[in-house]
């Protein structure tokens, strides 16, 4: 494997963890945007802070895990 395949194979590891972080709190974001009347979560008082909750946690894990892996 040649320098400049390497480069384009790491180039290419960074562009799709970022993307894979990206789509984790896009895709709550969706479903909460849908406004179902039958998610419990939307009664909740913290149904909210726990979307925004969930989305962070997910990402940070996703952050972490491409990190070890030495994907960023």
């Amino acid at each position: 494997m040649s320098a400049g395949q390497r480069r384009k194979g790491d180039d290419f590891k960074k562009i799709s963890s970022w993307a894979a972080i990206l789509f984790a709190p896009r895709l709550v974001g969706t479903i909460y945007g849908m406004n179902f009347e039958t998610m419990p979560e939307l009664h909740w008082a913290a149904g909210y802070p726990f979307a925004i909750l969930l989305m962070a946690v997910v990402c940070t894990s996703l952050y972490v895990i491409f990190k070890k892996r030495d994907w960023l």
